[in-house]
């Protein structure tokens, strides 16, 4: 479970760094990207495999209609994480897509996975996500929305979503995890 803790915390941290500390970040320059690039990929590492190790209480598991509320959360989740949001005539006003898409994705996901390791992964990042929201516009107020776009532009990237949400499903069935039925 360490290890799974200590991946969500550094996501965290890697995220939040440029905010709370500007002015370390800035004395980085562009060294400061890679920087947050590896504390990134060594989170996702630190994530995957504490997740795989951990062990907790259980207490739900999927549920037919469950599986079904997932999927959806996931087909939405993936298209505000696209550019649809910013780039079509539903959604140009909405300021966070991404990290709505990102909130999605983690409530999706605790629907149908009740475990304590569960809780900890998608309940942390779901943390995240939200805190992430309130910093920007408590730092950043002012926001103008991207000018609207088109409808075919909407319907484009919703059925790219639900072509990804075929081939993540693809992936997980071949991890052993069938996310369809």
């Amino acid at each position: 479970m360490t290890l799974l803790i200590l991946g969500v915390l550094l996501w965290a941290a890697a995220h939040f760094f440029q905010r709370a500390m500007p002015a370390q970040r800035a004395a980085m320059g562009n060294a400061g990207k890679g920087v947050v690039a590896i504390a990134l990929v060594v989170s996702v590492l630190l994530m995957i495999f504490g997740y795989r190790a951990a062990d907790g209480a259980f207490f739900w598991g999927r549920h037919p209609a469950t599986t079904g509320i997932n999927n959806l959360l996931m087909v939405a989740a993936l298209y505000f994480v696209s550019p649809g949001p910013k780039k079509g005539a539903i959604f140009y006003k909405m300021r966070h897509p991404m990290l709505t898409g990102f909130s999605l994705w983690a409530i999706a996901h605790l629907l149908v996975n009740g475990d304590v390791p569960s809780f900890v992964l998608f309940g942390g990042l779901l943390v995240w996500a939200l805190a992430e929201m309130a910093v920007i516009n408590r730092a950043e107020p002012a926001w103008t929305p991207p000018a609207k776009g088109s409808i075919s532009k909407d319907v484009m990237f919703l059925g790219i979503a639900f072509v990804l949400l075929g081939v993540i499903g693809a992936i997980h069935s071949w991890l052993g995890y069938n996310p369809f039925g």
